[in-house]
This record gives C-alpha cells, sequence and structure tokens, in this order.
C-alpha cells in the first residue's frame, strides 16, 4: 500500500477510537472445516495477531462480533487479549450496542466483514469507516471504503493497522 492511495481516508482514519471484527471471512478464510470426531477447525493467520496487538498498544480498542459460536474464536481472543467478544448473534448491531453500553467506545469506530451480515455494522451510526477484505461479497465491497488487498484469512489487519495508525503518525514501519 502507498501512502497516496491511503491519504483519501486519512480524515477520517486518524480518528478511529476502535476496531470491530468479523471472524470468519475475515479472520479466516471462510471455511469451516469439520473432523470426524465432530470438532470444527479453523485458521487464523498469526499477522492478524500481531497486527490487532500492535493496534491495541497504540489504544485502539478491538472487539469481536460474529453470527456463529466456537471455542475456537474464544481461545484467539483470549491469546490476543480481546475482551469485547460477542458470538452466536442474530444481530450484529445489537450486539455493537451492548458492548458499547459495557465501555466500548461510542463513536468512531471501523467495522471489518465480508459478508452480508455485516451490513448492520456498517450502517451503525457508532461506525464511520467501512472496510472488508478482498474477496468480500459484492454488496460489501460495494458499501466499503476501504478494501484490503488481501482476501480473508490472509492476514488482513496489517492493512488496515497501517491505514489507522499511518492516518494518526504511528505507524511504526515508515
Amino acid at each position: 500500500m502507498t501512502d497516496t492511495k491511503l491519504e483519501p481516508l486519512y480524515g477520517v482514519a486518524r480518528l478511529i477510537k476502535g476496531i470491530v471484527l468479523d471472524v470468519d471471512g475475515v479472520l479466516t478464510d471462510g471455511k469451516i472445516t469439520y473432523a470426524s470426531d465432530g470438532s470444527e477447525l479453523k485458521s487464523f493467520h498469526v499477522q492478524d495477531g500481531s497486527s490487532l496487538k500492535l493496534l491495541a498498544r497504540q489504544a485502539i480498542a478491538i472487539a469481536i462480533i460474529t453470527g456463529r459460536q466456537s471455542n475456537i474464536v474464544e481461545r484467539r481472543a483470549k491469546e490476543l487479549g480481546i475482551t469485547f467478544v460477542q458470538q452466536d448473534v442474530d444481530s450484529k448491531a445489537s450486539a455493537l450496542d451492548q458492548m458499547i453500553s459495557n465501555g466500548f467506545p461510542a463513536s468512531d469506530l471501523c467495522a471489518i466483514g465480508d459478508d452480508l451480515q455485516d451490513l448492520e455494522l456498517f450502517d451503525h451510526s457508532a461506525v464511520s469507516l467501512n472496510a472488508t477484505v478482498a474477496n468480500a461479497h459484492p454488496i460489501i465491497l460495494d458499501r466499503a471504503q476501504f478494501v484490503t488487498q488481501r482476501p480473508g484469512g490472509a492476514g488482513v489487519i496489517i492493512e488496515l493497522a497501517e491505514l489507522i495508525l499511518r492516518a494518526k503518525d504511528r505507524w511504526p514501519h515508515a
């Protein structure tokens, strides 16, 4: 990513206080594998983890909202120190409202999702930056202000972290 490509989004990205993440299709490639014993497998990219930690160290709050329930997501969130986690939700907007009432930032949020269920977050009054992955649903691609070059599950959060931290003049790799 080049600075000139990111500059039109710097005004809104500079103000971001928190990021709301979808899981399947953003932090993973969207595939769900079931083992013969019935257990579920998901793969997470290590670059997403390091990028989320980088953002957290820069006082950017992180939340996960997903429509599915998975012990794997709980484990990954715990590894990354993410305490705002809502799983098995029917309404992502309602889940975000609940997080806000529990101390998550109430404005200047970035939502990153890949599928139609994420439109609720894109339309939420607390969200000022809509982001998605390269292989998102066409409607999501059309509504997003920022689209990563990488597909979901391929370490997309580094691109979002670079946008936000460059806008705040806190990108450590300049």
